[in-house]
């Protein structure tokens, strides 16, 4: 055998012993690794926030089937609410005065179930909608009453917190409606602005408003702004000056009508409407029937006139035209025998639900509570001023109005164009994708039962998508955004 033709001997031995002792180190680190893992997914669980103790399987594959229920999912937001615990003055021992909180009217009656009034137990019988099942959800709820309810409803709420230092937000319960109509005759402006001032006497002592300055702190008023923001030498009808004390103006401030060129701290919410359901099923159902139903009227009108010009003229205007009409039922609040309708709820749903179109005419101010009543009942809102819903309820309504409504413009106090003629024209699609999108937006504008159990979160009322939008817009402002109201994005 030649030296060509002798082949290299490779010794298997020499060759593979470098790859044995790689494979036995790589197989070594592997099984470490696995163990060490195991250990940890066995005794190191995921903990759960606090306050997310229902919210993160529940809510959240229930609300995939709710289709119907057009609410944004926060179940994963990052904020917490912490609620003063303010000395009774301010909130429960006004209620003990209940005849005397209003000088038009006994109180009482109003104040009762926290807030949400005498409860009604025929009203679905009453509109012809067979009966409810289990609780009723409805109650002859006073218009000017948000400011309890929310209280009542953030008592028991997801996301309260007892610990001041993990909040985000910090919740002044302050009963200002109901303490600010209680003093409207009174003419001694110190004697009517004195417990506003003890407030914020208060809020001044509190260690926790240093943290930002007053910024991450609100409160909820029952009625509209014009109320509390009394102007030196302006004309006085009763306000007192809550909205213009310096640490209030650090705050924001929930209520039912923002100031317009003065309330760059102010959010609008909803008035609160009759139903107040404690679970999603009545929520579904309510807008199951309100799909389904017939509605022979093309347009309603439920008000009184007003004296004077400007907003009152107007009224006079759509009782004119819908008096005339025989498409529009006209449920006019005048002293005649048919005017006790407007102030029973069953007969404003009634009369709301079997209309296509209803009329919101501005009243004593741009908003009305009215409006919130017509969405309950599926009825497409009419709007005659862009104060009455678009530049006040931007966290609740669509930024495009004419996905929810129709605006005829009577901004100077006229209507120019025959309503009837008006709404006839808009296509018979249209006038289904609008009724559709308005008893969408039911349950953001509704305010639940304050006993309804978080178990049963699939549906984000007014209390939930008010708390969700400030947090957001407190976050903005105290990471350097511009304290201004964003109310004209729904979020």
């Amino acid at each position: 055998m030649t030296e060509k033709d002798k082949k290299p001997c490779f010794s298997k031995t020499k060759e593979t012993q470098p790859n044995s002792r790689f494979y036995n180190y790589t197989l070594f680190i592997f099984i470490s690794l696995t163990t060490w893992f195991l250990v940890l997914f066995l005794y190191l669980p995921p903990t759960v926030p606090t306050n997310s103790k229902q919210q993160n399987t529940h809510s959240l594959h229930k609300t995939k089937n709710l289709n119907s229920i057009n609410n944004e999912n926060y179940s994963h937001t990052p904020f917490s609410v912490y609620i003063y615990n303010l000395p009774p003055q301010f909130n429960f021992d006004l209620l003990k005065n209940c005849s005397h909180l209003n000088i038009y009217s006994n109180m009482c009656p109003h104040v009762a179930n926290q807030g949400l009034g005498q409860p009604l137990p025929d009203m679905a019988t009453d509109l012809g909608l067979g009966s409810d099942s289990g609780h009723a959800p409805w109650f002859a709820t006073h218009q000017f009453l948000a400011e309890m309810i929310f209280h009542a409803r953030m008592e028991n709420h997801l996301f309260r917190t007892w610990d001041p230092s993990r909040a985000t937000l910090f919740y002044v319960p302050f009963y200002g409606g109901l303490h600010a109509s209680s003093k409207f005759s009174e003419t001694n402006h110190t004697v009517r602005d004195e417990l506003a001032v003890r407030l914020e006497d208060f809020l001044r002592s509190q260690p926790w408003w240093d943290r930002h300055q007053g910024k991450d702190h609100f409160m909820v008023l029952g009625r509209t702004s014009w109320d509390f923001m009394r102007t030196p030498g302006g004309s006085d009808f009763g306000a007192n000056y809550l909205l213009n004390l310096p640490r209030v103006r650090k705050m924001s401030v929930m209520t039912v009508e923002r100031h317009l060129w003065k309330g760059s701290n102010q959010h609008g919410i909803p008035y609160p409407s009759y139903f107040h359901p404690s679970t999603s099923q009545q929520m579904l159902t309510w807008q199951q029937k309100m799909r389904q139903l017939r509605r022979p009227h093309l347009f309603t009108f439920i008000g009184a006139p007003r004296k004077g010009v400007g907003k009152a003229a107007i009224r006079k205007e759509l009782i004119r035209q819908c008096g005339e009409s025989t498409r529009c039922n006209l449920v006019a609040c005048i002293n005649t025998e048919g005017s006790s309708k407007c102030y029973k709820p069953s007969e404003v749903i009634k009369a709301m639900s079997s209309s296509e179109f209803c009329l919101q005419a501005p009243g004593d101010s741009f908003t009305r509570r009215s409006t919130f009543d017509s969405v309950l009942a599926g009825c497409i809102p009419v709007f005659f001023s862009p104060h009455t819903a678009y530049t006040q309820y931007g966290w609740f309504l669509p930024a495009d109005g004419e996905e929810y409504s129709v605006y005829i413009d009577g901004e100077k106090g006229n209507v120019r164009v025959k309503i009837e003629e008006e709404l006839l024209k808009i296509p018979r699609e249209r006038v289904e994708r609008m009724r559709n999108k308005v008893i969408d937006l039911i349950p953001r504008v509704t305010y639940k039962h304050p006993n309804a159990s978080d178990d049963d979160a699939e549906f984000k009322d007014a209390v939930d998508v008010t708390i969700a939008a400030l947090a957001k817009h407190v976050q903005t402002i105290i990471l350097g955004g511009k304290n201004k109201s964003n109310n004209n994005q729904i979020l």
